[in-house]
């Protein structure tokens, strides 16, 4: 007769996993989807003007909202699009110009792009403490000189991102060149992110090893804590 000790609990395969940094942006598709109000936006004014454009800009987001409720994909990136478009759209409205759909973007990359060099400078970088308050090693990373580096490369990155897009489209508004800033959006857009993800990736892997004893490590550890 078997001894039910013995015997394993099933596990269930439909057990939830973590999600991913780049499941939570929404994936893959999620960032080409953040694409499709600019992909419409300048043809659309170009054809029918502005009212229409922004009607047609804020149309996508929504589509695009309403096909991953549809699909129970995770909507919490294409509600933060859904709002962008909305606020974008709202100021090309008050502008009178089609170029003012970008305005939003352009000022928010610089306000970025500053908090994460400052992040850096006051030694804080923003990948460590934001990472560290999603696995809940807190600020433990902050011991290991190694694992801040690492972090602060990740930080830089995203740095370089954003003041690359601010000082790029920045110059393209005060060029009045509507049509190069939508291929500049589009372009800087998540091809660079993918860069500073795979970045952060590196940095969280390599702080992760630092801060985290390995399994043997652990086990002496405990060891001579019960001998004690």
């Amino acid at each position: 007769m078997s001894n039910p000790a013995d015997v394993s609990e099933p596990v269930d395969a439909r057990e939830p996993r973590e999600q991913t940094l780049l499941e939570q942006l929404g994936g893959i598709s999620g960032l080409v989807y953040s694409t499709l109000p600019v992909l419409v936006f300048v043809p659309a004014n170009s054809l029918w003007g502005l009212t229409v454009a922004i009607w047609t800009a804020v149309g996508v987001a929504c589509g695009v909202l309403v096909w991953r409720l549809i699909r129970r994909t995770p909507v919490q990136p294409a509600i933060s699009g859904f709002i962008g478009v909305a606020v974008c759209a709202f100021i090309a409205y008050r502008t009178g110009d089609a170029k003012g759909y970008f305005l939003f973007g352009i000022y928010a990359s610089l306000v970025y792009g500053g908090a994460f060099v400052l992040s850096v400078l006051v030694r804080r970088p923003l990948v460590g403490v934001v990472w560290g308050m999603l696995n809940g090693q807190g600020s433990r990373w902050r011991t290991h000189r190694d694992a801040v580096r690492a972090y602060d490369v990740a930080t830089g990155a995203w740095a370089v991102v954003f003041v690359a897009r601010y000082l790029v489209q920045n110059h393209l508004y005060d060029e009045d060149r509507t049509g190069w800033l939508a291929v500049a959006r589009i372009g800087m857009g998540w091809p660079l992110t993918a860069v500073a993800l795979l970045v952060t990736l590196w940095a969280v892997r390599r702080a992760d090893r630092l801060v985290e004893p390995a399994p043997d490590e652990a086990e002496k550890t405990v060891g001579e804590e019960d001998r004690n």
